[in-house]
């Protein structure tokens, strides 16, 4: 193989170059007042708002009322208005309706999926977790509900 490592060029003093560019170039110019950069994402105004479906407004419906009126154990409607998580549920559904089945069923499947599968009703899991346990499954079960856009 042969292989030139002369090129042949004529080398160029380095200097010659930035000589030739502050004569072109004499300094800077003034700096011009930054205009504040326009938004480039699309304003919320725009886009479309979201909008729950059944579930998930019964779910956030439910754990709404949990927040203003309390949570309780062992009792269905506890006498100062707290209410157990199928309690609020119903408070939020106002009937027994499909939103209000499909809300149970998946508040259930978020406390099995944390809590173990042994949890056969929403009663008996509510009452054998703490607070925040119980918590922590309603807004996984929004999440789910929001995400799955039901």
């Amino acid at each position: 193989m042969n292989t030139r490592t002369q090129n042949g060029f004529t080398p160029v003093d380095p200097d010659l170059y930035e000589a030739a560019f502050r004569l072109l170039d004499p300094g800077p110019l003034p700096a011009a007042p930054q205009a504040p950069a326009a938004p480039s994402l699309v304003p919320s105004s725009a886009l479309p708002a979201h909008r729950p479906g059944p579930v998930e407004k019964t779910l956030s419906d439910a754990l709404g009322f949990l927040d203003t009126h309390g949570w309780a154990r062992h009792s269905l409607i506890h006498p100062e208005g707290a209410r157990c998580s199928i309690g609020a549920l119903r408070a939020a559904a106002g009937a027994r309706n499909t939103a209000y089945r499909d809300a149970g069923n998946l508040l259930l499947d978020e406390a099995r999926r944390q809590h173990g599968k042994k949890w056969q009703t929403i009663p008996h899991w509510n009452d054998s977790h703490t607070g925040a346990q119980v918590r922590s499954v309603w807004e996984a079960a929004i999440h789910r509900a929001h995400h799955l856009n039901i």
